[in-house]
């Protein structure tokens, strides 16, 4: 979530309610402690003071959302995903975008550069007090609020509110990557493994170099023995991008293994009836090792202090009989229990 940046003052209430000293000292007062909130990380307490200042002015004919829209960062700065959500899906509902003109002048006498609403700007053009008068539009926010919006549907695992924001949002913004990461990972949490691979491979198409949806994609692959060969490149595809991948080594070495408890069963089965087919499976078995081993190594090499990563290089020696590492892993594995207590 982008970090907030809340500088603006309530510039226009003095000319717009000149008459409405309550109101005026009101907003404020509103604003104040809005902002004294926000500045001391007091989210819980800025969010209802900025709803506040916008009831307020639309109370008095000034309907400006950009005080709607702080409520709700602030809302979900302090994680009140319901009050959050309400605010952001509100604002997108009414084609808030957070584009406005911001007016400004300088004083010939004091030198001081200031913004002022529309009206008074105008009207200090016929002054001689004035001078360098200025428009500046500020940028878009609306990406930001589909972006926001489905990071909190899918923190609270509402996955179907979530890909629909995210496909609202997609629809105008279509090269939007966060978006296309929600949407990957709406998929996932709802159980639609098919979809959540054809997003990550559109992804991929488009930035090939991202490790993360490499990882992401071999353990989807990695779920269907068919794919385990696909599952095994998109490993290697993430680790030679991100080197110290401890993850991608990890998943790596499983998926060259595969399912070895159901391989000794049947080498355990085969033994007295078929020992020639016994004897290749066993072969087939310690090739499988062999090939995980420098897979492991770098696992064990990325985080020294996993215990399974230990416990796995230890077992890979010992297949591969190599007795004085496998005792060296051993000893590791021990000294990692003891510590664990």
């Amino acid at each position: 979530m982008k970090k907030l940046i809340l500088s603006i003052a309530i510039i226009s209430s003095a000319f717009v309610f000149g008459q409405k000293k309550d109101v005026n000292a009101q907003l404020q007062d509103a604003n104040k402690a809005a902002m004294d909130a926000y500045n001391a990380k007091n989210y819980a307490v800025a969010a209802p003071k900025f709803l506040e200042v916008y009831n307020l002015l639309k109370t008095n004919g000034q309907d400006d959302k950009v005080y709607m829209y702080y409520a709700g960062l602030n809302y979900a700065l302090a994680n009140n995903i319901d009050e959050a959500t309400k605010i952001y899906t509100e604002l997108i509902n009414s084609g808030y975008t957070g584009v406005q003109t911001n007016y400004t002048a300088k004083d010939k006498k004091t030198g001081q550069v200031a913004t002022y609403d529309k009206a008074t700007w105008e009207m200090l053009k016929k002054s001689a007090d004035y001078s360098d008068f200025k428009t500046e539009q500020t940028p878009s926010v609306e990406p930001d609020l589909y972006e926001t919006l489905s990071t909190l549907l899918l923190n609270a695992k509402k996955n179907d509110e979530a890909l629909a924001i995210i496909e609202k949002g997609l629809a105008k913004f279509p090269n939007n990557a966060k978006l296309k990461d929600f949407q990957s990972t709406a998929y996932y949490q709802s159980g639609n493994t098919d979809k959540f691979i054809t997003t990550l491979k559109e992804q991929l198409a488009k930035n090939p170099n991202d490790a993360t949806n490499w990882y992401n994609l071999g353990v989807m692959q990695s779920k269907n023995p068919a794919s385990a060969a696909d599952a095994e490149a998109s490993f290697k595809k993430a680790i030679e991008l991100k080197p110290d991948f401890a993850n991608g080594y990890q998943n790596l070495v499983y998926t060259i293994i595969g399912e070895d408890d159901k391989a000794v069963n049947e080498i355990n089965t085969l033994r007295k009836t078929k020992p020639d087919d016994a004897t290749k499976l066993i072969e087939a078995r310690k090739e499988r090792f062999n090939k995980a081993l420098p897979y492991a190594e770098s696992w064990y090499k990325a985080l020294p202090n996993d215990i399974n990563a230990v416990t796995m290089l230890k077992e890979i020696y010992s297949i591969t009989k190599d007795q004085a590492k496998m005792a060296e892993m051993k000893a590791k594995e021990a000294e990692l229990q003891a510590k664990a207590k």
